[in-house]
């Protein structure tokens, strides 16, 4: 079997195959010829002849997978490049408020239930791997991996129960509000 007839069977179910995944119809007409180049770049690796069909349809569902791939991979950079361009580094630095809200931290942690507080002050602060958490505290590493992330999670929802948390598409915090006046986050400082 040879490359124009593999084209003549499948080219017109391939098609339809991909116009079902993606969207762009020149996108398709790429795809469809990658497959094909791929196809007669590998047609020698093809040992059952009785299996084309199977064979012709992973090729195709691997095109489209990185097709996709590096569609994201563009639109990342893209998207990274388009903020670069919009803020300086200085500007950047200068407009985020994350270490204002890590200096809240410290009181924050302060109002965790004991068991979660040594957790937190131990790993996050204190450098220690969960493995050595577990060891000090005569628990499991599971036990110490759990209460870790619940203490993460309880300082998370008493900082958003307090605080409205504005942050830019990297993540910094670019304001913050507090939601009531009981609120203590900025008052505390690291």
């Amino acid at each position: 079997m040879n490359t124009h007839t593999i084209w003549m069977e499948f080219n017109k179910d391939l098609k339809k195959y991909i116009q079902t995944r993606v969207n762009n119809k020149y996108d398709v007409e790429d795809i469809l010829q990658d497959v094909f180049k791929k196809v007669h770049n590998s047609i020698h690796t093809l040992t059952d002849e009785g299996k084309i069909q199977s064979w012709v349809y992973q090729i195709t569902r691997n095109t489209i997978i990185d097709y996709y791939r590096v569609s994201a991979k563009k639109k990342n950079i893209e998207t990274h490049l388009d903020y670069k361009e919009e803020f300086s580094e200085e500007e950047v630095q200068e407009n985020n408020l994350n270490k204002v809200v890590s200096g809240w931290l410290n009181c924050i942690v302060q109002e965790l239930d004991e068991k979660y507080r040594e957790a937190i002050l131990l790993t996050e602060l204190g450098n220690f791997t969960q493995k050595e958490l577990a060891e000090r505290l005569g628990i499991s590493i599971s036990g110490a991996k759990s209460r870790v992330q619940r203490g993460r999670e309880k300082i998370k929802e008493l900082l958003l129960a307090c605080c409205h948390i504005e942050r830019d598409r990297l993540g910094n915090v670019i304001d913050f509000e507090s939601k009531s006046s009981n609120c203590n986050c900025s008052g505390c400082h690291s």
